[in-house]
């Protein structure tokens, strides 16, 4: 059996906030703020993945109100998520990523981001895309408010 999720999440850039995108620290004037560390990218990511595994989604499992999540690494969340499929027999077929931000400039900092994302998810980096755009200054990424994260994933049970 295979099964697909797709995962969205959007935080607001703040100043004197880091900016951690795809586990990457990414020097930037603006960071994004939230209950956790803010990683829309990771964010997103679980959530296709709890969705693709038809476990809700990443909120009913790492609510904001539950204080032991404040400030937390979302890398440690993903690999929480990727433990949790592989006790239901799930595995990992691929993930398409796509960033959402007018600035600043990820191109530099994807390579990083896979192997991290790659790591976390144990999967081989060419399983994994991750992309980038903006929205040509229109909305609220264009108007360097926040930034967004759009996930595909595909997973296929490891036991038939």
């Amino acid at each position: 059996m295979i099964r697909i999720g797709q995962g969205y999440d959007v935080h607001k850039l703040v100043e004197d906030l880091p900016l951690v995108l795809g586990g990457v620290s990414i020097e930037y004037e603006k960071g994004l703020a939230g209950h956790s560390d803010a990683d829309v990218v990771i964010h997103s990511l679980c959530d296709a993945l709890i969705g693709a595994a038809g476990k809700g989604d990443i909120g009913r499992h790492f609510p904001d109100t539950d204080s032991s999540y404040h400030n937390i690494d979302s890398r440690i969340l993903l690999r929480n998520v990727v433990s949790m499929l592989e006790k239901d027999d799930w595995k990992i077929v691929n993930a398409d990523l796509t960033i959402i931000a007018q600035a600043p400039k990820m191109a530099p900092h994807v390579p990083e981001m896979c192997r991290l994302l790659a790591t976390d998810m144990k999967i081989d980096e060419n399983q994994l895309n991750i992309k980038a755009t903006t929205t040509e200054t229109l909305g609220f990424c264009g108007r360097g408010e926040g930034i967004a994260a759009l996930a595909v994933v595909l997973i296929e049970a490891s036991v038939m």
